[in-house]
């Protein structure tokens, strides 16, 4: 059961965001594999997983809308070793980040069994929009429209 963040009627047009708050909550269920996440600079991070024995190959980077999936796939290759005891299990992830709009991916690299992803979020100009006030002469700015048999007439014409 979830419960309504945005419900004043304050918040308007934010529906998406409580969208990407209900995604968080399903993709943190699973700790594997296990990452950080650091602030470098005050327009940067970097995520850093743990994806010891997976190859570049084995891995890949999506943005789907506003998630940052990371997956990896490994290749079973214990196919005629014999182990004796087996802790490295070859096993797929899917790992996925919600990220606010306007972050961008600078860039991915593989090093020592650990994924790294920078991201960096530009810093936006401040924008002041002085809406002009026009003078309301009632209900007779916009002429109301009507169909008739799919044609559409101005009701002022008769």
């Amino acid at each position: 059961m979830s419960t309504r963040v945005f419900t004043s009627p304050l918040f308007l047009g934010f529906d998406h965001l409580e969208q990407m708050i209900e995604r968080a909550a399903k993709n943190s269920s699973d700790g594997y594999p296990p990452y950080n996440i650091e602030q470098l600079s005050p327009v940067s991070l970097r995520i850093t997983l743990a994806v010891a024995g997976f190859t570049m190959d084995d891995l890949q980077i999506t943005l789907e809308d506003n998630q940052l999936v990371i997956r990896g796939r490994q290749t079973d290759d214990g196919q005629g070793r014999v182990f004796l005891h087996r802790g490295i299990a070859a096993r797929q992830f899917q790992r996925a980040f919600v990220i606010a709009e306007g972050i961008e991916v600078k860039g991915a690299w593989l090093d020592n069994g650990l994924l790294h992803v920078d991201l960096v979020r530009p810093v936006p100009q401040p924008v002041v929009k002085n809406i002009p006030i026009s003078r309301g002469q009632g209900k007779t700015n916009v002429a109301p429209t009507r169909v008739v048999d799919g044609d559409s007439r101005d009701s002022s014409q008769g």
